[in-house]
């Protein structure tokens, strides 16, 4: 077993904590001690929730546990966020359109690192209405699940393949009667 840096163990955390905390109390006055101690509850909240969710997701699992931790959206959050998480921007893109079922709906076409755009297209729904509605709650979550997996995306472009045209319906039926031929029988 490795030993721990100077500083990670869980007392020692706390106690640095408090020590910031003291040290703005002293020299920020009470609207930064406030602010201060706000920012620390909201960090709390976000690892307790992170944590609940890797003891939820590991509990009973058989299998590969990481997987389960990688396609969550709060553990995967945690992982990015301190720079952990073992896949890439394109794969935790991929991961992120699986996780709200948009992958094979919405299609990468590409992503540019400088600027943070991510350009998809969009496919129309197999019996879709062609009216988009359904596109736009999926941009939606995409860009939910984005902000976890792969928060370096900061723009979402969807372009709308036109729908596949429906075939010309062919009726095949009797001809109507020439005019002046006989019709019914003898």
């Amino acid at each position: 077993m490795s030993a721990r840096p100077a500083g990670t163990t869980p007392d020692a955390a706390a106690r640095r904590v408090e020590e910031l905390l003291d040290r703005l109390a002293g020299s920020g006055g009470p609207a930064v001690t406030e602010t201060a101690e706000e920012l620390v509850r909201a960090l709390m909240d976000f690892y307790g929730a992170g944590l609940a969710r890797i003891v939820a997701l590991l509990s009973g699992r058989t299998g590969s546990p990481l997987g389960a931790l990688l396609d969550d959206e709060t553990t995967a959050g945690l992982l990015v966020l301190h720079d952990l998480h073992p896949d890439d921007t394109a794969g935790r893109i991929e991961r992120a359109l699986r996780s709200v079922d948009a992958a094979g709906v919405l299609d990468v076409d590409a992503f540019d690192p400088d600027s943070g755009r991510l350009r998809l297209t969009a496919r129309p729904a197999a019996g879709g209405c062609g009216c988009g509605g359904s596109t736009a709650a999926l941009r939606e979550q995409a860009e939910a699940a984005l902000a976890s997996f792969a928060p370096e995306v900061t723009a979402i472009e969807v372009d709308e393949q036109p729908a596949a045209r429906e075939p010309v319906l062919l009726q095949i039926g009797s001809r109507p009667p020439a005019p002046g031929a006989r019709t019914g029988s003898r």
